[in-house]
């Protein structure tokens, strides 16, 4: 008697586990089925492929050509391009990584299977970001002592000096990523979309230390440097001829990377300003308009190549050499792509 009372417990909590479990199944799938439609409503899946490849290859290309004649040409070997080669390897990294695997996860209908790649995805976005923004920092301190400092840059800013701070750049934007993916994503979410920095209600303090408190530095120090620059430019009248050339090419410097980090923070501060406004409830905005925010700054991986080219006649040399395959013809790498001044930087 006590052996049916028994068989009939197992018999009952097996059934009870088996209607969990189908339940459970089912509002998965009308969870998925619900994303699948809102999804085809509202994005062309081929436009959208189209778009994500366009502008990963822009950025892998772009950036790789950047890479590439810093590491190849020995005259670009200076502090200063060291740090603009770190801040190309994480656009290139974007490029690569973020946006396939974004693009991945927004084509997707349900996130179950996915909940690893979900993470990488967060993972790598906010690695990348905050290590772009730390290189940025960094660019702003060689300035501001290649500027406001000049005879003792080459002695604080040499090579040991920048790789360290572009060490601790990666490591700090490392454990920053680390904390965020933490506890931003836990297995609650599963059956939701993968929206790691998508608005919500509970401010996240780590964007102050991710954005915020390093866009107020590079402004800070920009503005120390303009004005320092400003009342230099005063004085160039009574300076010689080659100090007047090298005070216009080290101005010429100045703006380039001035406009690299410009064109940053006009890409990431709609972003960051909108999930911080609606995380405070300032203002309510659209989880579309957010997205299309984070897409423009991503997009921004592929602008610094474009700006160096532009303003750099002696990178439009390198990377029409590189394209040509003349690199690959001979040893070109002691090739004079500009002329070699005393205090010459980048």
């Amino acid at each position: 008697m006590k052996a049916s009372k028994f068989d009939l417990f197992i018999t009952v909590f097996y059934i009870d586990l088996f209607n969990n479990r189908t339940e459970n199944m089912v509002e998965d799938q009308r969870v998925c089925n619900e994303s699948a439609e809102l999804h085809g409503q509202t994005v062309t899946s081929y436009a959208f492929n189209v778009f994500v490849v366009s502008l990963s290859i822009l950025i892998i290309c772009g950036n790789l050509l950047v890479i590439i004649s810093v590491v190849y040409f020995k005259q670009l070997h200076t502090p200063t391009n060291y740090l603009i080669l770190s801040l190309a390897v994480t656009d290139l990294l974007v490029g690569a990584l973020v946006l396939p695997f974004s693009t991945i996860l927004s084509l997707s209908s349900c996130w179950n299977s996915s909940y690893l790649l979900c993470k990488m995805r967060g993972l790598f976005d906010i690695l990348l970001c905050a290590s772009s923004i730390l290189n940025l920092c960094c660019i702003s301190i060689d300035r501001y002592y290649a500027v406001c400092h000049p005879l003792t840059y080459r002695s604080k800013m040499n090579v040991r000096v920048i790789l360290t701070m572009i060490l601790v750049s990666w490591a700090l934007s490392a454990l920053l990523a680390i904390s965020i993916i933490a506890r931003g994503i836990n297995q609650g979410n599963l059956r939701r979309r993968c929206n790691l920095f998508t608005a919500t209600k509970q401010f996240s303090p780590e964007t102050i230390f991710e954005f915020y408190i390093p866009a107020i530095i590079i402004l800070t120090i920009y503005l120390k440097i303009f004005m320092v620059a400003k009342k230099q430019a005063r004085q160039i009248q009574n300076t010689l001829k080659s100090e007047a050339a090298l005070s216009k090419t080290e101005n010429k410097a100045n703006i380039t990377l001035a406009i690299v980090m410009g064109v940053f923070l006009m890409c990431w501060t709609p972003f960051f300003l909108s999930i911080g406004f609606y995380s405070m409830g300032i203002v309510t905005i659209p989880v579309a308009a957010i997205e299309g925010f984070k897409w423009l700054g991503w997009s921004n991986s592929m602008l610094n190549p474009l700006v160096y080219a532009f303003f750099y006649r002696w990178f439009r040399r390198a990377f029409t050499m590189i394209i040509s395959g003349q690199i690959f013809q001979g040893d070109f790498s002691n090739t004079k792509l500009f002329c070699l001044m005393k205090g010459k930087h980048g």
